[in-house]
């Protein structure tokens, strides 16, 4: 929707299997595009690599007329991301419409593709009232990655949220049509583009979905209620969340408590991953 597209950096991420050995070719390939780190070897790129995210950055890189920003990831970091929430950072990205250029048949992904969609469905009807308009849903998905994100006060445009949901209804709609159509919470009249929803808000029901939250989501939430000392097991803390007229916001602040820490570990390696000049440029 920007009127002046070519102007947008363009974000890749790149899922690989062997991290060293991709290093080890684009260095060879493409070293400018590091910062001082390409002196140090791929072994050394791929271990700040694991740190926050397990996203490694080249940024502000001139392809082809544009510039374009790519991100390195491993493929086993991101299926445990997809699956469990453990940062939310590429899982978060892909809860939102992207392009995806080419994938190989591993099926162990595409079952995490469709965890992470059904989760970010699953969290969002905790935080939403009973009943809600189809980008009300899309808004509380696309904002389920900024929650608790510091650059949102610093850096990035508060309407961020909206910007992403409301010129890619039809994507939003196509990425989860098969999930909505599945849910039997929610009447997904396709044809028409309109959903009618009806949340089950009781503590049955909220227990239910808390039950299928991703694992480091629950133990973010265990933690946030679960008094020190207290031995309590996982199951007996979320049924003492469905209960809470605030279980919406419990949810929040555990997505919160995820994207918070990721998130400022990943800025913190742009300083090394970028190089102070490109760290200045990015960050302005």
């Amino acid at each position: 929707s920007s009127p002046h597209p070519q102007n947008n950096m363009l974000d890749f991420v790149f899922a690989v299997d062997d991290s060293v050995t991709w290093h080890m070719m684009n260095l060879l390939k493409n070293r400018s595009h590091y910062s001082f780190l390409k002196f140090f070897g791929p072994k050394q790129i791929t271990s700040i690599q694991s740190y926050g995210a397990g996203v490694y950055y080249n940024t502000l890189v001139p392809c082809n007329g544009r510039v374009i920003k790519y991100g390195v990831i491993s493929t086993d970091t991101l299926i445990d991301d997809l699956f469990h929430w453990k940062t939310l950072y590429v899982a978060g990205r892909l809860q939102k419409p992207v392009k995806i250029l080419t994938q190989n048949e591993n099926s162990k992904l595409q079952a995490a593709l469709v965890s992470n969609l059904k989760s970010a469905v699953t969290a969002a009807f905790l935080m939403l009232p009973e009943s809600f308009s189809e980008e009300d849903l899309y808004m509380q998905i696309a904002g389920l990655s900024y929650s608790g994100d510091f650059r949102m006060i610093v850096g990035e445009d508060r309407s961020k949220v909206q910007n992403i949901v409301k010129p890619n209804i039809p994507h939003f709609q196509k990425l989860y049509s098969n999930i909505l159509q599945d849910c039997p919470q929610v009447v997904y009249k396709h044809h028409l583009g309109r959903l009618e929803a009806s949340i089950d808000k009781s503590p049955e029901g909220q227990f239910t979905q808390l039950m299928a939250l991703p694992k480091t989501l629950q133990q973010k939430i265990t933690s946030l209620v679960n008094p020190p000392g207290k031995n309590r097991d996982v199951e007996e803390i979320l049924l003492q969340v469905a209960h809470d007229p605030d279980c919406g916001f419990v949810v929040h602040q555990g997505i919160s408590g995820i994207v918070r820490s990721s998130s400022i570990v990943q800025s913190a390696k742009t300083i090394l991953t970028a190089g102070a000049k490109k760290s200045v440029i990015y960050s302005m």
